[in-house]
């Protein structure tokens, strides 16, 4: 949706006063870096960016839009493969300076900002021995990683991101300031764990914290590629039994040049088991013994190391600037065959950048009613992503079928589902992603948004 009323530049003045953060227009300084997102694959041009710094300039920015027929765009860090963050000739919302994050060791509870990231979050938390399950790359918002259900190295322990939500403050389409938890408008708290951000502008989230670390056993063992059907079949035997306390999570990938890896493996294609223990670090130890004594791993650095540390540590294989694009399923198990699948395409990827990971769920994630919350699988023992990641411009073509044949491939094994975060293009996934609670989204749809005004995001339109 473009422009259908045009908008003077006194009116964008207009806006500017009223705003206590930057208002970006294309020729302002700031301009461009405000309008990057993570995945270098979109390049759209907003009509203005408003960088807000608090409530008032969100609810300003939300009426302007409304008001001038502007298309909205909300942006927390911007980190989604989708890039719905920005559109063009519309307004985006710029949430990042809103970035605080404020913790109270007594209650063991975490008040963030919606433009905070991961580390934002981890460097205040852990100052008290604490955290929340968050994602697994500390760029990540956590404003979007909330909303789309959140998962990570502690959800097995503790939950999904959303089992650790006790509230949250939001902007409704109206410009209204609404309260959302158990207590409080909690047909729109059920809506915003896992519906994305179909209902309003999340400004503030209250988190649950858990004693975590500050070290924890974590790291990798990496396999050649002749031997990795062997290790996925012991590594899949393994977790049937693991403590909610141990998540493995399995990848392949390209070996990069690290230091605990031998040189003669650089560039090569390898499999690697990804255990990460959050007990007692000598407990871990004896309990992950059986994964890195099983076959010839050619790297074992699996150690005691600090949580926050950890939290960062597949960073450098996730910056900005390249070109991704994800497809994502959802396993109750993960049989011979899907294994099969599986490797076949992991060990065949596109580019060295490329990579396929299944992270390990169960436990604590799988133990909340499916319908108790907008996300819905809790049946998902394991959820791949297939995410190629390259450079150049010309390769899109294939890489993107490089992916589309993998999950094509793998879907029939998979559960009826796919999680909301991974979906890069619209293309009729968002009932594969909110499954049998979509119906319900769409009728709190219409009673918070009747004109879709929030349809940057994987869209739940108003029920008819």
């Amino acid at each position: 949706m473009t422009v259908t009323t045009p908008v003077d530049d006194p009116e964008y003045e207009s806006l500017t006063r009223g705003t206590r953060g930057e208002v970006l227009r294309p020729d302002d300084e700031g301009y461009d870096e405000g309008r990057e997102v993570w995945n270098a694959m979109i390049d759209r041009q907003p009509a203005v960016i408003v960088q807000c710094t608090g409530v008032a300039d969100v609810i300003q920015a939300v009426e302007f839009a409304r008001s001038h027929g502007l298309q909205l765009a909300v942006k927390g860090a911007g980190h989604n493969a989708a890039g719905n963050a920005v559109c063009d000739d519309g307004l985006v919302i710029d949430l990042s300076p809103m970035s605080s994050v404020r913790v109270d060791p007594a209650t063991r509870t975490a008040r963030v900002g919606p433009g905070a990231t991961l580390a934002d979050v981890d460097h205040e938390t852990q100052a008290f021995g604490l955290a929340t399950p968050l994602g697994f790359v500390s760029e990540t918002g956590v404003s979007g990683l909330t909303l789309g259900g959140g998962f990570g190295w502690l959800s097995r322990k503790y939950g999904m991101t959303i089992d650790n939500l006790r509230s949250a403050d939001v902007v409704t389409a109206d410009g209204e300031l609404v309260r959302a938890s158990d207590d409080e408008n909690p047909d729109l708290f059920w809506g915003l764990r896992g519906g994305g951000g179909n209902f309003g502008i999340a400004t503030s989230f209250e988190f649950d914290l858990h004693e975590v670390g500050p070290e924890i056993l974590a790291g990798l063992l990496v396999y050649p590629a002749a031997e990795a059907k062997a290790v996925a079949r012991h590594w899949r035997d393994f977790v049937a039994d693991a403590p909610d306390e141990l998540t493995v999570w399995v990848l392949a990938a390209t070996a990069p040049p690290f230091p605990f890896i031998p040189e003669e493996y650089h560039g090569s294609t390898v499999f690697a088991v990804v255990p990460v223990y959050t007990g007692a670090v000598e407990e871990g130890m004896a309990l992950v013994e059986p994964l890195r004594e099983f076959g010839e791993p050619v790297a074992d650095n699996v150690a005691p190391r600090p949580y926050a540390a950890w939290q960062q540590y597949f960073d450098p294989a996730n910056t900005s600037g390249a070109r991704n694009y994800w497809k994502s399923l959802n396993f109750a198990d993960f049989g011979d065959d899907a294994i099969d699948t599986f490797l076949e395409y992991g060990l065949d990827l596109p580019t060295p950048e490329s990579k396929i990971g299944v992270a390990h769920l169960g436990g604590a994630t799988g133990r909340v009613p499916r319908d108790a919350t907008a996300y819905p699988h809790r049946d998902a023992e394991f959820v791949m992503n297939i995410t190629p990641r390259w450079t150049e411009p010309e390769r899109d073509d294939e890489c993107i079928e490089w992916a589309r044949k993998a999950h094509a491939a793998l879907t029939e094994q998979s559960t009826a589902g796919t999680y909301v975060n991974f979906i890069t293009e619209t293309t009729g996934e968002e009932e594969f992603a909110y499954r049998e609670n979509y119906g319900r989204l769409g009728e709190l749809k219409t009673e918070y948004d009747p004109e879709n005004v929030f349809q940057r995001n994987q869209n739940v339109p108003p029920a008819v």
